[in-house]
């Protein structure tokens, strides 16, 4: 009973929009109004500054650590429970219930369940994600081939069980067709480049 709790606790949690509430405390506007209307961390930067963004960030990224590490103190450390909670909390990110199910791409939340969960495959991808924008400076790009080798990372580098994979998967996919839409762009060659700067609202930018 109490893994299923954790499951439930994974997905209200994950579903609790930083992006919103950051932007709406310090500018009092609506980041969905503004931009990609994407409620992550991206959008916050290019509409509310740097500040906005990075606190979203680590804000998405921590609730998903605590999603993940709820489930291992409430089941006693099982890796079933906490595999899943780190997919509950994506899916609470992609499909909040306080936001009628339209959230974002959850690729801050993907980091901070799995840093709790899979460290070290975590960081490996990371880097690659690192080097994949600096060459790029497509974070889609990046957050796709971050989120698509992932299970292969874990497998290689972990050999851990079904529950891990099956969830390593399933976050690859999430996040993936929540980049659907940039995928199509970057092969139209009209993707957003990344930047730190604060772009005009009235530019129409796409994340």
């Amino acid at each position: 009973m109490t893994g299923v709790l954790s499951l439930i606790l994974a997905w209200l949690i994950g579903g609790i929009p930083f992006g919103l509430i950051v932007v709406k405390l310090t500018t009092g506007a609506d980041v969905r109004e503004a931009g990609s209307g994407n409620i992550g961390a991206t959008n916050v930067l290019r509409t509310a500054g740097p500040a906005a963004g990075v606190l979203t960030l680590v804000l998405d990224a921590a609730k998903a650590w605590v999603a993940v590490w709820l489930a291992d103190r409430l089941s006693g450390g099982s890796e079933f429970w906490m595999s899943f909670a780190a997919l509950a909390a994506l899916v609470g990110h992609a499909w909040p219930v306080w936001l009628r199910f339209k959230g974002g791409k959850s690729v801050a939340s993907f980091i901070g369940a799995y840093l709790y969960l899979t460290p070290v495959p975590l960081l490996a991808v990371v880097l690659l994600f690192i080097f994949v924008v600096a060459w790029t400076r497509y974070l889609s790009l990046g957050s796709v081939i971050l989120a698509g080798l992932f299970p292969l990372a874990c497998w290689m580098i972990l050999h851990p069980g079904w529950p891990v994979l099956l969830s390593a998967v399933g976050a690859a996919v999430i996040i993936i067709d929540r980049h659907r839409g940039n995928i199509a762009r970057i092969r139209a060659g009209v993707e957003r480049i990344f930047s730190f700067r604060r772009v005009d609202k009235s530019a129409g930018a796409v994340d």
